[in-house]
């Protein structure tokens, strides 16, 4: 799976960016990785919003216990890769039939999240159990949602691309091609939205980068690990999801 996402929606940490940047040519633009993509998995749906962002998703090279799904409801798109252990029990408390699959669930979370706050978003992710990362992306309202799981049973992975997108997919190799140096492993058990990156495993603790050296000795995009020295004050932590209000139909 693939999602690039213009910088006015997502603003990644300057510390993805490798020190030394890589030269513009190194890195391709958002659009020359989506055809990338497209050219490694030749069945890819692509969905194309406003400003140079996008999603791609492919059932192909799939691993059995770590299957790809998708779900678009109401203008919000979402890609899901592992699997909920709790799955039943999430059902449950968000009231929603059995025949609800993963990617479908975290969709009506998010909705949950948006419409009827002020929950937390590191709560509602905290409730996943099992292996999992998704990207979703509220085309109605330009929020951008990612998280992983914590124990990083999903590869998954962030870049930036030449042009100021940013980048997310599970896999590696297109992100290094179009990224260059600056990518890096999605930090485990965090959540990254439009309101910045933070860890919902702990939530009360900061994240700090950690300067990346690769097999030839070159500095990367910094990977970003909870600071449990630091704590964080509750008050301006965002904890609550800042989501812009839904305009009211008269």
């Amino acid at each position: 799976m693939l999602a690039v996402v213009h910088k006015s929606v997502a603003k990644a940490p300057a510390e993805l960016v490798a020190p030394d940047g890589g030269s513009p040519d190194s890195r391709c633009h958002g659009s020359e990785i989506l055809a990338a993509y497209k050219k490694s998995y030749p069945d890819a749906m692509a969905m194309h919003f406003d400003r140079d962002s996008f999603m791609a998703f492919s059932h192909s090279k799939q691993a059995l216990l770590r299957p790809r799904t998708f779900c678009g409801v109401d203008d919000v798109y979402c890609m899901f890769m592992g699997m909920l252990e709790n799955l039943p029990q999430l059902r449950h408390t968000y009231g929603l039939s059995k025949m609800i699959n993963e990617v479908q669930l975290i969709t009506e979370m998010y909705r949950v999240l948006r419409d009827r706050g002020p929950y937390s978003a590191d709560q509602v992710i905290q409730d996943l159990s099992g292996p999992f990362a998704f990207v979703l992306y509220d085309n109605k309202t330009k929020t951008l949602l990612v998280a992983c799981d914590p124990h990083g049973k999903v590869p998954f992975y962030w870049g930036i691309a030449a042009d100021g997108t940013v980048a997310f997919s599970d896999d590696a190799k297109l992100l290094k091609q179009g990224c260059g140096k600056s990518f890096a492993p999605f930090p485990q058990g965090c959540y990254f939205s439009s309101a910045g990156l933070h860890s919902f495993a702990h939530p009360m603790s900061p994240l700090k980068p950690v300067p990346r050296v690769d097999s030839e000795g070159q500095m990367c995009g910094s990977i970003f690990k909870v600071d449990s020295q630091s704590s964080l004050k509750p008050v301006g932590h965002g904890i609550t999801f800042n989501l812009p209000v839904p305009h009211s139909h008269h």
